[in-house]
């Protein structure tokens, strides 16, 4: 008998791994932190949090629309609760009436229209990589930062995928760089995707070229790609964060006289795409570079790229 016990015990302990491995590190935080938003309105309005009941929930949710906040991240937050409610062996109906109405109607007053961060197109890719180029910093600092921002556009990369590059995830080849991408924010079982980045003409731009430069100075053989400094500009073992990326491209900005609050670390993926569908690349394309699996969002950025291009005023005249 005893045997059974510690046997359905681990069986326990297993599922209970597994259900955390079922969702991405980031993906989990993100819930334990909507999560806690929702729990400290509760307690600020004396109500319980766990288990919840769906017009607790609902006055959650018209209490974050008195906010600045999107849409989107409502509706994050009512995926939270629920996924929370779920873990923890609680069943919540987030589909319940008085939430799915009350969200129609935040959306009808609110409006939906979401202004996202800016793409960093080739201009201003140009631009951040020149400013970097006239810097005085250390040679080594500015070929990592160089690379970061050259390697981020012209794969399509999310930030947290760029910091996750280590030495064995590249190949040089006569054409150019394979970059192996073990895992990403669509790939949550790590089944992996090549991507193919070709040599460019303008050799001062060209990410291929920088990153084997950085490689080379860095002397890097094993491990994280792209590290941070300690003091005296000495390379370190320690791996970037995703949100160094983003702080180092707004320093750039800065530097270069850009307004930066617009734009982040989303801004170089979103910049190839536009850049991309700007200059006639396929849908389809643009998609096995970054790595979307829907279209909506791709079809956004052609749509951007194509508003003045096939704009109907073009054909009247003035």
């Amino acid at each position: 008998m005893s045997e059974i016990i510690t046997d359905i015990k681990a069986l326990q302990q297993e599922t209970l791994l597994n259900l955390q491995s079922s969702k991405a590190n980031n993906t989990v935080r993100a819930y334990k932190s909507d999560f806690n938003d929702f729990g400290l309105f509760c307690t600020q309005n004396g109500f319980k949090s766990l288990p919840s009941e769906p017009k607790i929930v609902s006055l959650y949710l018209t209490h974050l629309s008195t906010k600045d906040i999107k849409m989107s991240t409502l509706k994050r937050r009512l995926v939270s609760i629920g996924v929370i409610h779920k873990l923890k062996g609680h069943y919540l109906d987030t589909k319940h009436p008085s939430i799915i109405e009350n969200i129609l109607g935040i959306k009808r007053r609110k409006g939906s229209i979401q202004k996202g961060k800016k793409p960093l197109l080739i201009n201003h890719l140009k631009t951040l990589i020149n400013v970097i180029d006239k810097e005085k910093n250390e040679e080594i600092k500015k070929l990592r930062d160089r690379s970061i921002i050259l390697i981020g556009f012209s794969g399509g990369f999310r930030r947290n995928e760029i910091v996750s590059l280590n030495y064995d995830d590249l190949e040089f080849v006569q054409e150019g760089l394979k970059i192996s991408l073990k895992r990403s924010k669509t790939d949550q079982f790590g089944e992996g995707s090549i991507k193919g980045l070709p040599y460019f003409d303008n050799s001062q731009y060209c990410p291929v070229i920088s990153i084997k430069k950085w490689i080379e100075i860095s002397k890097i053989s094993s491990g994280p790609i792209f590290r941070r400094f300690t003091k005296g500009s000495k390379l370190s073992d320690n791996r970037l964060t995703d949100q160094s990326v983003a702080l180092l491209i707004k320093d750039y900005l800065k530097l270069a006289g850009i307004e930066s609050r617009n734009y982040s670390g989303h801004s170089l993926r979103s910049g190839f795409a536009t850049s991309a569908a700007e200059s006639g690349a396929e849908e389809r394309s643009i998609m096995a570079m970054t790595g979307h699996k829907s279209t909506e969002m791709v079809r956004r950025y052609i749509k951007e790229a194509n508003l003045f291009k096939n704009n109907a005023l073009n054909k009247i005249k003035l």
